[in-house]
């Protein structure tokens, strides 16, 4: 079954003004935040978070529904759900893996690593996603994963910066070689070692520089950066029809956050969206996906959304976080 990711890619390069939208629900949570990944726990208990099993069960589910193009997740549990479960192999939905994990992700109530600079690090390895073990074969390395996010943040420091650089060139030289696809996240600078005076267009810059030295056989197959605004979106977006633009979803927000977010963004030639928290922190994951579909491919507007949205999670009997007037605020804006 061809994945509904590749036919989308094929159709965004061949005509950028192209209608289609790539969703990512980005469950690679516990790579970051730890305990807290699965989000908050819905039975009852003393224990405030869910567990591992929740956190799968969660993933198993979406992919299921068929709504997303990429789950995005750890190694160990793509492990389980791509390798042993083969839950992707009848699904038009493409298993990914978190291929890096730098230190400003090192995130949660227990730590401050996002306060320091970034430093690169790699937990797993190509061929871990790819067969589960150290060495592959030929064979077994289209058994498991064989997309991955790789996360990159400048700060503006020579030093800091060509680690950086560093770290991720040898990593596509890798990654071709193996015959292993990836999506490039770049972050807004965590810490900055000097001011700047222009994030928005200090991350532009920086992801242009980046790839002006790589050939297509090494380039992302997407992007996933900050959604900054407008101008920021049409400026990278122009610069280059070949680089697909997609957005990361941050922290949860209102519903008419995110909802606007990915309509906005789309609105000013962005192709795609990844959203983590957003989605898991939602009433009801598989009703919050339904809209975002909706909204990709052009279905609904924001505001409506928000207001049909209320009116399924009526429908459930799920009770909403926040008043249909208070969740239809823009907060993050």
């Amino acid at each position: 079954m061809e994945k509904s990711l590749d036919i989308k890619i094929r159709n965004i390069l061949a005509d950028p003004s192209s209608n289609d939208f790539i969703i990512a629900d980005a469950k690679d949570g516990d790579m970051g935040f730890g305990v807290a990944a699965p989000g908050l726990n819905k039975e009852p208990s003393h224990l405030e978070y869910g567990s591992v099993k929740d956190h799968r069960d969660n993933m198993r589910a979406i992919v299921e529904q068929g709504l997303v193009d990429i789950m995005l997740m750890s190694v160990s549990a793509s492990e389980q759900l791509t390798l042993e479960e083969r839950i992707f192999d009848g699904s038009t939905v493409t298993p990914a893996i978190r291929a890096n994990d730098t230190s400003d992700i090192w995130c949660g109530l227990s730590a401050n690593y996002g306060d320091q600079p970034s430093l690169p690090f790699r937990s797993t390895t190509i061929e871990h996603a790819q067969c589960g073990k150290a060495i592959c074969s030929d064979e077994e390395r289209s058994l498991g994963a064989n997309l991955g996010l790789y996360s990159m943040t400048f700060n503006n420091d020579a030093q800091l910066d060509r680690e950086a650089l560093q770290a991720y060139k040898e990593f596509r030289i890798e990654a071709e070689l193996k015959g292993f696809r990836h999506f490039l996240e770049v972050f807004a600078p965590n810490s900055p070692v000097q001011p700047i005076a222009d994030i928005p267009r200090y991350v532009n810059d920086c992801i242009t520089r980046t790839l002006g030295g790589v050939p297509k056989a090494g380039r992302p197959v997407f992007l996933k950066i900050p959604y900054f605004g407008p101008e920021a979106m049409e400026q990278l977006a122009h610069y280059d029809s070949s680089i697909i633009v997609g957005i990361l979803g941050g922290s949860s927000g209102t519903t008419h956050d995110a909802f606007r977010m990915l309509w906005e963004s789309k609105k000013y030639g962005g192709h795609a969206a990844l959203f983590g928290r957003k989605i898991n922190n939602s009433e009801h994951p598989l009703t919050f996906v339904k809209f975002l579909r909706h909204l990709a491919d052009g279905d609904l507007e924001p505001e409506q959304a928000v207001r049909d949205y209320h009116g399924e999670l009526s429908n459930l009997g799920v009770e909403p976080y926040r008043s249909l007037e208070d969740d239809l605020q823009v907060t993050q804006f």
